[in-house]
């Protein structure tokens, strides 16, 4: 009888590991080795500061699904009309955040650029002038009147 419990009770933990182990996320593409899961488009990188990627599921030749193609039948339908409600919100290119290749509006002489996430500020001429995600322009005594540092400890020339 206890060799038959035994058994049981492996089979049955052994089942509930392999259960476990198959199913990731949905949309995990890798599996790293400290045991979490990655959503990381490429491999390489996916999982820095978790040991490395154990299990890879996405391929790298995996291209996105086709789009399904229309019959000839059917007429191609317009894209919906802009509400009131979507009218009247800013759009993203009017807020001060920006994509880093292209500065934000404004700035100028005496400006400096500073990364409201990590208060640091860029100079005029900087490679981040006006390109952080979040970030204000303002003058060099306001920025360190906020906290805010200069960007390699180099405060912008005169």
């Amino acid at each position: 009888m206890t060799k038959r419990a035994i058994a049981v009770f492996a089979a049955l933990f052994m089942s509930v590991c392999t259960l476990a182990h198959a199913q990731a996320p949905a949309g995990a593409t890798g599996q790293c080795k400290d045991g979490t899961y990655s959503t990381a488009k490429a491999k390489s990188g996916a999982c820095s500061g978790h040991k490395g990627v154990q299990t890879w599921y996405a391929t790298a030749s995996a291209a996105p699904a086709p789009a399904p193609t229309a019959t000839p039948s059917a007429a191609p339908t317009p894209p919906p009309a802009p509400t009131s409600a979507t009218a009247s919100r800013p759009s993203a290119t009017s807020s001060p955040s920006t994509t880093p290749s292209q500065p934000a509006a404004g700035g100028g002489p005496g400006q400096v650029w500073v990364n409201t996430s990590t208060k640091v500020y860029h100079c005029s001429g900087d490679r981040y002038y006006g390109k952080t995600k979040k970030g204000a322009y303002m003058s060099e005594s306001d920025a360190i009147a906020k906290g805010a540092r200069p960007d390699a400890g180099k405060p912008c020339p005169k």
